[in-house]
C-alpha cells in the first residue's frame, strides 16, 4: 500500500489508531483503506459511472449541497 498519502490532524489519527486496533485491523492504513474502499462503492459500486450521475448519487446522500 505504497503511494500518495493524506494527512489527518493528530486528534483524529489517535482515534483512528484506537478504533482500527479495536475493529481488528492491523494498521491505522488498512482501516483507512477498507472504509474509503467501502465508501467508494457505495456511491460508484462498478468504478464506471460518469461524473454527473455521482455529483447526483452524492447530493442525494448529503455529501455534497
Amino acid at each position: 500500500m505504497f503511494g500518495p498519502k493524506i494527512k489527518v490532524d493528530k486528534d483524529m489519527y489517535q482515534r483512528l489508531e484506537k478504533v482500527a486496533e479495536v475493529a481488528g485491523y492491523s494498521s491505522v492504513d488498512e482501516f483507512v483503506f477498507h472504509v474509503l474502499e467501502r465508501e467508494m462503492n457505495q456511491i460508484d459500486p462498478g468504478g464506471d459511472q460518469d461524473p454527473e450521475a455521482m455529483r447526483e448519487k452524492l447530493r442525494g446522500l448529503g455529501y455534497i449541497s
